[in-house]
């Protein structure tokens, strides 16, 4: 029987989440089927630009947080915490 191996497969192989002899068998395929290798390269590249992206939240929302934090209930005014 010969397998067919999709996008997705090839995705769960980027990220490593195939068994080895799956990864075998996959590696198989982009030898032989340039459609998946050319998709293979291009879920590599895209996967090493995720890597880089670097995410923040806004200033606001760090002082949001803050100030919920300050004023919550269970968290006592400092001079009622140093007494």
């Amino acid at each position: 029987m010969i397998k067919t191996f999709t996008q997705d497969d090839v995705i769960r192989y980027v990220y490593e989440e195939t068994s080895p002899e799956e990864s075998l068998l996959i590696e198989e395929a982009l030898m032989s089927e340039p459609e998946l290798t050319t998709f293979f390269l291009d879920a590599l590249e895209l996967r090493s630009m995720m890597n880089k992206i670097e995410r923040q939240p806004r200033p606001s929302a760090v002082d949001n947080i803050l100030a919920y934090s300050r004023n919550h209930p269970l968290n006592p005014p400092a001079q009622l915490r140093n007494a």
